[in-house]
């Protein structure tokens, strides 16, 4: 096996697939890439066996053939070296040579014959068509609400739910719920629920492009993704997943704020640094056009700040985790967002332009 390519797309490609290998898995083959040359390409595929990440790129190959190299120690080689291109030689016990410029590498690799297989569907499989764009996006403004441990598997994913030409992502760890919803036409006939890993999830807004579509094929316990050079083919989590529908409150009682979302973001910035504990957070304070945030803590002190805002209700206070609401304003990107209120025991319901919704538990007021 021996081939040319640049060094750029290499680095690119083992930058990729390196994020799916679990640095700590006792088993040295997963540790590895595989790279297939054929064609005019390099095949790369990594896994750790609940998510499988492959792409390619163009080389210059002159002699095909497969093989298995350490994948961390290959991409410190191709990021560090001098040069534009490299050429990579490995033989018959998968012993690689590597030289760029006037410097020579050896990497001892692994025989390909027993590293896994690209993961099969089986039947029953449901078919979508996304923009890269849309789905990157849909999936940046909700992940950061599903739960960050692996204590409650359904709440650390990411749900992706089709329904009547209408594709949904949702997550929530069960304080609070972050919904986003998009037209999607030539959607499958029936409905359709995919409950995504985060890491998977995290790989696909890593690496979603701004142009073209992703295809996505699932079956009951696992999906495929594929994009560009990228097939992406994970895992689901098993089980059923909360109805967010009935999450979301449906009610003509609310009052509504509106109010910059930058300034809201840099008002709750300050103050919240006098908040030492969550659980106390921050008091949102509402009378005629006028946002006061304020924290409070016996041992520190106190932070206030005043914003403008549109409100014509009543006064109102309400108090809230403060990282949970700068969580949703830091992936938004609309000028404008408002709060929908009913009291100060109620979930309060953060929106904007467009189809975004975030239900977010109050914390009881002191």
């Amino acid at each position: 096996m021996k081939f040319k390519v640049e060094k750029e797309k290499m680095s690119g490609a083992l930058g990729q697939v390196l994020a799916v290998i679990n640095a700590k898995n006792p088993l040295q083959l997963l540790q590895n890439v595989y790279i297939e040359a054929k064609e005019g390409k390099l095949r790369f595929r990594a896994t750790d066996m609940d998510m499988t990440l492959c792409t390619a790129v163009d080389a210059e190959v002159e002699e095909e053939g497969v093989t298995t190299l350490p994948a961390k120690r290959l991409s410190g080689v191709f990021r560090e070296m001098a040069g534009d291109t490299a050429t990579v030689a490995v033989d018959g016990e998968n012993k690689a040579v590597i030289k760029a410029g006037a410097a020579t590498f050896r990497l001892n690799g692994l025989a390909s014959e027993e590293y896994p297989a690209l993961p099969e569907l089986g039947d029953e499989v449901v078919e979508l068509t996304v923009e890269q764009a849309a789905l990157r996006e849909m999936l940046r403004r909700v992940s950061y609400a599903a739960m960050q441990d692996a204590s409650r598997p359904l709440l650390s994913s990411v749900l992706l739910a089709y329904e009547q030409g209408t594709l949904a992502a949702v997550a929530t760890d069960s304080r609070r719920l972050a919904l986003v919803e998009q037209p999607l036409d030539n959607g499958p006939a029936s409905p359709a629920s995919l409950v995504v890993p985060l890491k998977a999830v995290a790989e696909l807004i890593r690496t979603l492009g701004d142009e073209g579509t992703v295809a996505i094929k699932a079956s009951a316990r696992q999906a495929d993704f594929s994009y560009g050079e990228i097939t992406l083919v994970t895992k689901l989590m098993e089980g059923k997943y909360p109805n967010f529908r009935q999450v979301v409150p449906n009610r003509t009682n609310a009052v509504r704020v509106t109010v910059g979302r930058e300034d809201f973001l840099a008002a709750l910035r300050r103050t919240s640094q006098l908040v030492i504990d969550r659980v106390s957070g921050v008091n949102l304070n509402l009378s005629s056009n006028r946002l006061e945030v304020v924290a409070q803590e016996a041992e520190i002190g106190e932070g206030r700040d005043v914003i403008d805002a549109t409100y014509e209700g009543e006064d109102l206070s309400i108090s809230f985790n403060p990282d949970f609401l700068m969580d949703a304003l830091r992936v938004l990107t609309e000028d404008q967002i408002y709060l929908e209120l009913v009291d100060e025991m109620s979930p309060g319901v953060m929106g904007c332009a467009s189809s975004f919704k975030y239900v977010i538990m109050p914390i009881r007021l002191q």
